[in-house]
């Protein structure tokens, strides 16, 4: 007869790592939970009118919090719960739709406040976990790994928001503005994003990033950013056209539109032309041209290479920072 298999025993190395995850997952909770907040959209003049709810990090003891800019986009008042249950108001102090962050200032002080990581040292497979208040169930850890770095992810401006962190850490709607963690507790990431109907595939805006533009928002509000004053879409080009003109790239930009009494206008750019290059750069994109124009290059005076009617032109860009919205 054949005796009964017995079940193969659970060994010490297994157990050991079992709990070396456990204990990881519980240090970083334990570090980082008390900086996330719930948020709360909502409607002046009436006390129930709260159309949208999300997360926030806590990134100074003087009460600034990070969250996301869709999460607050269009509130007349802000309401914040805390780690303890305890609910405070909170104003905008600055918005970034480019990078979807936002900087609030809670009515509250000496308050638990997250350890700013460095994003940039990520790699691939290490552990990611994410705290946040999907559906409004507050504090509500998931755990995963980071899964891919240097993504983009096109912002609610239209902009590239660029080095998005994949992870495959559960995120669901009111995770937006909550904290990606890792293994020692620090904010690498706001997550962001999901992509609908997948699973595990969500994204967080890099803390570097949020470095980065957070003394902007304290200080203006917003970000600055240069700009061409034109309205433009890509443009393949013929490889005829690329062998004959000795091209760099395979498209350009068409200018579709110029706006008066703009940078473009006053550099000489006409509906038509196609713009090749931007200080020594190849501009195949649209979104070539914002990486360029970045805060750095306002004020520089600057070489674009235009193609007009078949030829290449050269013509300096005074770059000007973009007005407000």
């Amino acid at each position: 007869m054949f005796g009964r298999r017995r079940s193969k025993p659970v060994s010490e190395t297994q157990r050991d790592l079992r709990d070396a995850f456990s204990t990881a997952v519980i240090h970083a909770v334990d570090k980082a939970g008390p900086s996330v907040i719930g948020v709360r959209r909502g409607k002046r003049g009436r006390a129930d009118a709260f159309d949208g709810a999300g997360s926030g990090v806590i990134v100074t003891t003087d009460g600034y919090a990070l969250t996301n800019n869709h999460v607050v986009r269009g509130a007349d008042r802000i309401e914040a719960s805390l780690h303890d249950g305890e609910v405070v108001q909170a104003d905008i102090v600055g918005t970034d739709p480019d990078t979807d962050l936002a900087l609030l200032r809670l009515h509250a002080s000496r308050l638990a406040h997250a350890d700013l990581g460095d994003s940039d040292g990520l790699r691939v497979g290490e552990l990611a976990i994410a705290i946040g208040n999907p559906l409004g169930l507050q504090a509500t850890v998931t755990a995963g790994v980071v899964s891919a770095l240097r993504r983009t992810l096109r912002g609610e401006s239209g902009r590239l928001i660029e080095d998005v962190i994949q992870t495959d850490a559960a995120l669901n709607p009111g995770n937006s503005g909550g904290a990606l963690c890792d293994a020692k507790g620090r904010i690498v990431g706001v997550n962001t994003a999901i992509i609908g109907g997948a699973q595990g595939i969500c994204f967080a805006v890099p803390i570097n990033t949020a470095k980065r533009i957070i003394p902007e928002l304290m200080r203006n509000g917003r970000v600055a950013r240069g700009w061409l004053g034109v309205a433009g879409q890509t443009q393949g080009l013929s490889k005829a056209l690329v062998r004959r003109l000795h091209l760099k790239a395979e498209a350009g930009v068409l200018v579709v539109q110029v706006v008066n009494g703009g940078p473009g206008e006053r550099a000489g750019l006409q509906p038509g032309d196609v713009i090749l290059g931007v200080g020594g750069a190849v501009t195949p994109t649209v979104d070539a041209i914002h990486s360029i124009l970045s805060r750095e290059q306002i004020g520089r005076r600057v070489d674009m290479e235009v193609l007009r009617d078949g030829q290449k032109t050269r013509m300096g860009l005074l770059v000007e920072e973009r007005p407000a919205a």
